[in-house]
């Protein structure tokens, strides 16, 4: 039985939901009860008064059984002519009191079994016909409950439905927008990567470009003191002049272009071991051509 079930104070369960009116059902059962209660009772009352006419009848015979029988030997003949007609009506009377008693008895005792058996026809009628109408009431109740049961599975089942759709809408936008993100942040990516590669390659090239131009100067200077030297005997010290000058320009321009240099390298973050190696080496170049400590540029 289920939590929601209860049992009326007549034996009929009842459930929540749809069906039968339990008021009305206790009501006629309460009343149908009442009828065969009744029924009994009568019942009950006849056979009482059955047993007490046959109990009355039972005394009347003892008592009769008891009597003595009258003589009456000192009366006279007419005496005893009238006591014999006494006690032969006597006799019918008693004889026809017992017939009395015994039809009395007999139609009691039939009284009381028709009754017996008219009241638990009856009983039997009535608790037949409240249990065929509570079973319909519940028949009809089962059935209503069945449909109200069968319309909320069809309801879930449509709303379980919507909710999915709804659902796989949801994941179809979601996929879109993020397909449509993903294409976005490649395309950003790779204006942002075209980007960096062109500002690379310009800093490649620029800084290439003083590189070779400090090499050129570089190769001036070294030519210029080739040549100074050369002509040391001539004038050496026009030439020592002339040498310092030049390399005095070139390690400036050099320095300059270093400091340009590590400023592209550090905003780039790239290659910056590699062409500062290469300074370090065009440093001690020059500070091997200038006779120049090349970690504090002393002579």
């Amino acid at each position: 039985m289920s939590s929601g079930a209860s049992v009326s104070p007549h034996g009929f369960v009842t459930g929540r939901g749809r069906g039968y009116r339990p008021g009305q059902v206790d009501a006629l059962a309460a009343e149908l009860s009442q009828g065969r209660d009744d029924a009994r009772e009568r019942v009950v009352r006849l056979t009482a008064q059955v047993e007490e006419l046959e109990a009355e009848a039972q005394r009347l015979r003892l008592a009769v059984t008891q009597l003595a029988p009258q003589t009456y030997e000192s009366l006279g003949d007419r005496a005893r002519e009238i006591l014999a007609l006494a006690e032969e009506e006597a006799d019918g009377v008693r004889a026809a009191a017992a017939d009395d008693v015994r039809r009395i008895t007999q139609d009691a005792e039939a009284r009381a079994r028709e009754t017996r058996e008219a009241a638990r026809a009856a009983a039997d009628a009535v608790l037949a016909e409240a249990e065929q109408w509570a079973d319909e009431r519940l028949g009809a109740g089962r059935a209503t409950a069945d449909g109200v049961r069968a319309a909320a599975r069809d309801e879930a089942k449509e709303r379980r439905e919507e909710a999915l759709a709804a659902l796989d809408d949801v994941r179809e936008r979601t996929a879109a927008t993020l397909a449509g993100q993903e294409k976005d942040h490649a395309e950003r990516r790779d204006e942002a990567e075209r980007e960096i590669a062109g500002q690379e390659a310009g800093a490649d090239a620029r800084e290439a470009e003083r590189l070779a131009l400090a090499e050129g100067r570089l190769s001036e200077a070294r030519r210029a003191f080739a040549e100074a030297e050369e002509s040391a005997r001539h004038g050496e010290e026009n030439a020592g002049a002339r040498a310092a000058e030049l390399l005095a320009e070139a390690t400036l321009h050099e320095e300059g272009v270093g400091r340009e240099t590590e400023r592209v390298l550090r905003a780039h973050g790239e290659k910056w071991d590699e062409v500062r190696a290469h300074m370090e080496h065009v440093r001690t170049t020059l500070a091997m051509l200038t006779g120049r400590n090349p970690a504090d540029g002393t002579p």
